[in-house]
Order: C-alpha cells, then sequence, then structure tokens
C-alpha cells in the first residue's frame, strides 16, 4: 500500500519552502488554539446579549472543545488515506466558515452549533498541522520545530483570554469570532503554495 502523500525521505524541500510550510501550519495551529480561548472572557456579555441560560454558557465553550477531541483521531485516520495537505485546507474552511457564522448567531443555540462546527476545524488543524510537519521535517531536526508548536500553543491558550476581554470591551463580543479569521485565511494561502 502506498501513501497518500511523499515522506521525508522521498522529498526534498529548501529551507525556505519548510519556513513557509511551517508558517502556514503554526497560524493553523495558532487559530485553532485561539477559537477555544478567546470567547472564556466575553461569556457573560455573549449569553446575555442572546438572552441564553447556564446551560447555554457550558455549552457555548464545551461545544467546541467535545467536537475538537472527538474529529482529531477521525483527521488523523483520514490523513493517512488521503492527502493531508488537502485536509488541512478542508479543515481551514470548515473552521472559517464556522467561526465566521458563530460571530452572527442569534440566539444561543445557533451559536452553540457553530462552535460544534467550528471544533470539527479545529480538529483538523491541530491533528493535520502535527501530521503534516513529521512529514517535512527529518525525525532529527523535529524536536526544535516541536518548541514552535508548543510556543503558538502557550501564546493563543494565554494570550486568548486577554485578548478577548480587550476586543468585547472595544468592539463587542461578536469581534472574538472575527479577530482569527485574517489569520486562518492567511494560513490557507501560505499553506496552499
Amino acid at each position: 500500500m502506498t501513501s497518500p502523500v511523499p515522506t521525508v525521505a522521498e522529498t526534498s524541500r529548501s529551507p525556505r519552502q519548510v519556513i513557509e510550510a511551517l508558517i502556514g501550519l503554526l497560524l493553523g495551529m495558532f487559530v485553532s488554539m485561539l477559537a477555544s480561548t478567546v470567547v472564556s472572557t466575553s461569556l457573560p456579555v455573549i449569553v446575555h446579549d442572546l438572552s441564553g441560560d447556564q446551560a447555554a454558557y457550558t455549552w457555548v465553550v464545551t461545544a467546541t472543545l467535545l467536537t475538537t477531541a472527538i474529529s482529531t483521531p477521525v483527521w488523523g485516520k483520514l490523513a493517512a488515506l488521503m492527502n493531508r495537505k488537502v485536509l488541512f485546507q478542508v479543515s481551514i474552511l470548515i473552521f472559517v466558515l464556522a467561526t465566521a457564522a458563530a460571530g452572527f448567531s442569534q440566539n444561543p443555540g445557533m451559536l452553540i452549533a457553530f462552535r460544534a462546527v467550528q471544533g470539527l476545524g479545529a480538529g483538523g488543524l491541530a491533528a493535520l498541522s502535527q501530521v503534516i510537519m513529521a512529514d517535512i521535517i527529518s525525525p532529527r531536526e523535529r524536536g526544535r520545530y516541536m518548541g514552535l508548536f508548543g510556543a503558538v500553543m502557550a501564546v493563543a491558550t494565554v494570550g486568548g483570554p486577554l485578548l478577548g476581554g480587550v476586543i468585547t470591551d472595544a468592539w463587542g463580543w461578536r469581534w472574538n469570532f472575527f479577530v482569527a479569521l485574517p489569520f486562518a485565511v492567511a494560513a490557507l494561502f501560505i499553506v496552499q503554495r
């Protein structure tokens, strides 16, 4: 059985190509993590504006985390069967569309549903960025680049709630969903190359 994606040994990439690919992957990982954390500080405002209750408050976050956790191994299995670059692009598209739709939600049910779909895309971004990185970086050099992924995850995890609070105060809670979109679109274009 042949692999749908060439391995490190089968392809030779210039350092510039590797860096460009890593930038796209890191942006994808960043928006995936940011989406989970940026709304946390604005949840009281969101639930109030959408006339939600305590259950809605909980499910706005849980829906994304749950579908991310469930979909991550599915994306991993798909990566073993299909073109990984295309899968990464599909996960970005799912993420972008669901994130934009979540920003336009008119009630808690809509927001929770779009956050669940957002989690499907985020699961793909998380899983596929790691798989693709393993494809383009030799095992000997992989540890150095894994540190970059860890740093991006830390920045998004710590900075997300801070950014969410500032955005909510300045422009309103809906902008928490729109702030990651330019990064996701940039990742899509960078990975396209």
